[in-house]
């Protein structure tokens, strides 16, 4: 099929088609005596299997990694442990942006809490001053929250 019914049939513009055919995802579409691409069925396939790749979170080098260059011939066991290699990054994620949340949301109670007659800049000495001793305490501490220093 030529690069424009593969780019409705898939979803997919044709400029990207060709970038994926230039970056190796893709086979390299026969050449027409006019010039046209011709790309096989199985082009499709192998988009479709692109795009839900990158929907899931995987880069392009990821996908060219795990992406055999015969969709009939794919390594189950290669392709279940990039499978929950990616799992586990995303729970990483998940951990570090629950983190993130915590530390704003704390930091949004710090600077809405005022103590009675405090002005502008007491407010902004009193929170940097809680920002650095919760820096100060992060740096020392591991990612449980525990602290790294050893114990006599």
């Amino acid at each position: 099929m030529k690069i424009g019914e593969l780019a409705r049939q898939s979803g997919v513009a044709a400029s990207r088609i060709r970038f994926y055919e230039a970056s190796g995802l893709l086979e390299p579409a026969q050449r027409q005596a006019n010039g046209y691409r011709e790309y096989a069925p199985e082009a499709l396939t192998r988009l479709e299997i692109i795009m839900c790749a990158q929907d899931s979170g995987f880069s392009l080098e990821e996908i060219r990694a795990i992406l055999p260059p015969d969709l009939d011939k794919w390594p189950h066991d290669q392709l279940l442990r990039a499978l929950r290699r990616k799992i586990g990054e995303i729970e990483l994620l998940e951990q570090r942006l629950a983190q993130s949340k915590h530390r704003l949301v704390a930091l949004i109670d710090e600077i809405d809490g005022s103590t009675e007659g405090e002005d502008c800049e007491g407010k902004a000495r009193r929170v940097l001053e809680r920002l650095n001793h919760d820096g100060n305490r992060s740096a020392s501490e591991g990612p449980s929250g525990r602290s790294k220093r050893k114990r006599a």
